[in-house]
Formats: C-alpha cells, structure tokens, sequence
C-alpha cells in the first residue's frame, strides 16, 4: 500500500470524524438517549472511522503511534460482529471524549 493510499484512508478518518462531533454540537446526553437514529447513525460513524483505521498500513501507522489505532480498529470490531452489546455509554464517550483529540492527531498526520 502506498503513502497515497494511507492519506485517503485518514480523509475518511477525518471527514466521518468531523461529522460525528457537527451531528453532536447541539446534541446533549438525553437527546442522545432519546433518539435511536442518532445512536445508530453515530455507531455507524465510529465503525467506518474504525474501518478505515483498519486499511491503513502497519508502518503508516507505526509512524503515528500517538493514534490509538489497535482501540480504534477494536470499537469498529465490536460494533460490526458484537452489535448487540455495544455500549451506549462507551459510545457516547468515545464520540464526545476521544474523537476531538483523534481529530486533532488526524489533522496533524494529513499536512
């Protein structure tokens, strides 16, 4: 896999990143418990970040150690072959917690 082919793979990253953290600006924790659209579109959201974590390189990502890319590919892992024990509340954090700081190391891999 080239270099190239890695940098496509972080604008999924990033894109899918920007429009889980747009989609929550005015959302608060009971607007996400109360609409399972919401919950399902921002599952599917993590699972495609985690897809495309997944397609990118082992040396591309051993070049960027600071993203958490085994916990990353692992959530997408959980959300497609465990679906029905995904954690709302884990999910929730993930959204709100970690993918501001994922945003900012997937902006610094793409200059």
């Amino acid at each position: 896999m080239s270099r190239e082919d890695d940098l496509i793979y972080i604008g999924h990253m990033l894109d899918m990143t920007r429009k889980a953290l747009a989609g929550l600006e005015t959302k608060s924790r009971l607007d996400y418990d109360a609409d399972e659209i919401l919950r399902m579109g921002l599952a599917h959201i993590v699972q495609v970040i985690g897809e495309a974590a997944r397609k990118n390189s082992p040396e591309f990502q051993s070049e960027y150690p600071e993203i958490p890319w085994r916990q990353i590919i692992g959530m997408r892992n959980r959300i497609v072959h465990d679906y029905m024990r995904v954690d709302e509340d884990v999910l929730w954090e993930v959204v709100r917690k970690d993918l501001p700081a994922l945003l900012t190391y997937l902006e610094n891999t793409s200059t």
